[in-house]
């Protein structure tokens, strides 16, 4: 069963001219990460320094060392640099079976 995680960000305002760019270089190697199927970062309409991360793996498992890695000096990304508050995450692992 695949997992989604949602990476909720509030970036400093000041730093959007750099957020192209720090998530570019952050997303390629989380797109490297064995077990990763996909992801792609979202903008608020209302609120550009609001982005939210969308994040398809193939297991939870694969997502927690994923998380672990960044958290060693070799995984640290510039992200934690320019956002205004701690990002919020959420893992999603379970699909409730709708007919339509």
């Amino acid at each position: 069963m695949t997992t989604t995680v949602l990476l909720d960000l509030h970036i400093d305002p000041a730093a959007l001219d750099r957020i192209a760019d720090i998530l570019s270089e952050t997303l390629t190697a989380t797109r490297a990460w064995p077990g990763n199927l996909g992801l792609e970062a979202i903008v608020d309409d209302a609120d550009p320094a609001h982005v939210i991360i969308v994040e398809q793996w193939s297991t939870t498992a694969d997502h927690d060392a994923y998380a672990q890695w960044r958290l060693t000096p070799e995984g640290r990304s510039g992200l934690g640099d320019i956002v205004t508050e701690a990002p919020v995450k959420t893992i999603y692992s379970r699909t409730i079976p709708l007919s339509l």
